[in-house]
């Protein structure tokens, strides 16, 4: 059993900090009070081929593991980039699995390299306004006319829409009572976003006002049947091959989140002085600072216990599931102490930690809720009853 990165894994960290390092506070400042995709580190990093970490060398891609995009992705958060920095990137590392798995070799060699030299981007189509988390009931339909699919419906919390050239999106192909399980007659495509059929509106939310969020209304869009990956009917299937690596991913982004903050209140906290002592000096600083750290590290260690685990395809739901709950939960409670640690100040965004704070809600509820995820483990680990 050996807990230590290797050689190459450290240096994915060093390249990756080195880049985030031109992105500095000023950077996600402006980017958090004026909004506006940050093309500069997209395209900083596709410059130096980090956006096809995943995908396979033979398509322009590294070739590497979840292991390693974790680790990527828990950089960028940790450089003070957080939240809006990781999601810049995040559909490019797990989004297009399904194309990797189950696409034709012709679908491989014309939808993957665009994404990973940075000249295309794609946003990640599945929620519904009226299923939440329930795909098996969405209601965007995809009718088949000879050579191409016609698309209606409606989808919300698509993110990087108002900048994306390409959607990956799922819809139903058969319809629902016409089949026997649930999840069957659900098809997925990877298609152009073309906005003659597609009205993007964008959501105004609380934090990451650089990564857009938006509702997507979609009124007859003709999709080629070469855009369709695998079977007909398989999509729920195919999704569920990057549920547990999206997990990994945003569960290693909440560690870097944390400890982003976590890192700025210590510096506060030696460098304020109040009654002729730094506040560090006091327990009550201290000691919340300190257990947020301890429960910081104890997530990241289950985020690569599930990273692990799927590289070496090995059941990794429970693991996958915990790291996202477990690192949620702790990149939060950082954020907060940082807040509390800085008194007032911490309220100034100048300090930058209320804008952790705003963040860290993101993966505590997405891509699945934390009281999902408590029902997952007492069904498929303790052998409850399923409650919902």
């Amino acid at each position: 059993m050996n807990f230590a990165f290797t050689p190459e894994q450290e240096s994915i960290r060093a390249a990756i900090a080195e880049i985030c390092a031109q992105f500095g506070d000023d950077y996600w400042l402006a980017k958090d009070r004026d909004g506006g995709f940050p093309v500069e580190l997209h395209q900083a990093l596709a410059r130096n081929g980090w956006l096809g970490i995943c995908i396979p060398e033979a398509y322009g891609g590294s070739g590497l593991g979840i292991t390693e995009a974790a680790i990527m992705m828990q950089a960028i958060a940790e450089s003070g980039a957080g939240m809006s920095g990781a999601s810049t990137v995040h559909i490019n590392i797990f989004g297009l699995n399904p194309v990797v798995v189950f696409g034709t070799e012709e679908q491989k060699q014309r939808m993957l390299p665009p994404l990973v030299r940075g000249e295309e981007t794609a946003c990640f189509a599945v929620t519904e306004p009226n299923t939440g988390l329930n795909t098996t009931q969405l209601k965007t339909r995809a009718e088949r006319h000879g050579d191409h699919y016609v698309l209606n419906g409606a989808k919300v919390w698509i993110s990087t829409a108002q900048t994306a050239k390409k959607m990956l999106i799922l819809a139903r192909t058969t319809p629902l009572e016409q089949v026997k399980k649930n999840t069957e007659g659900l098809s997925l495509f990877y298609t152009d976003l073309d906005r003659r059929f597609v009205e993007v509106r964008e959501i105004e939310k609380m934090g990451r006002k650089a990564v857009d969020s938006n509702q997507v209304f979609i009124d007859g869009l003709k999709v080629p049947v070469e855009d369709r990956i695998g079977e007909e009917g398989k999509g729920f299937e195919y999704i569920l091959h990057g549920m547990n690596p999206e997990r990994v991913l945003i569960a290693a982004e909440a560690v870097g989140l944390g400890h982003a903050a976590i890192r700025r209140a210590t510096q506060y906290a030696k460098e304020r002085v109040v009654f002729n002592r730094p506040i560090g000096q006091n327990q009550g600083v201290q000691h919340p600072l300190a257990e947020c750290w301890m429960e910081l590290e104890a997530a990241r260690l289950m985020v690569f216990n599930a990273a692990w685990k799927y590289d070496n395809g090995l059941p990794c739901g429970a693991e996958a599931n915990s790291a996202k709950y477990l690192a949620g939960e702790a990149g939060y409670k950082a954020c907060q102490a940082a807040v509390m640690s800085h008194g007032g100040f911490g309220y100034a965004k100048e300090y930058h930690v209320e804008r952790y704070l705003r963040e860290s809600f993101i993966p505590r509820i997405a891509p699945i809720s934390p009281q999902l995820i408590l029902c997952f483990i007492a069904e498929k680990v303790l052998g409850l009853p399923k409650s919902y």
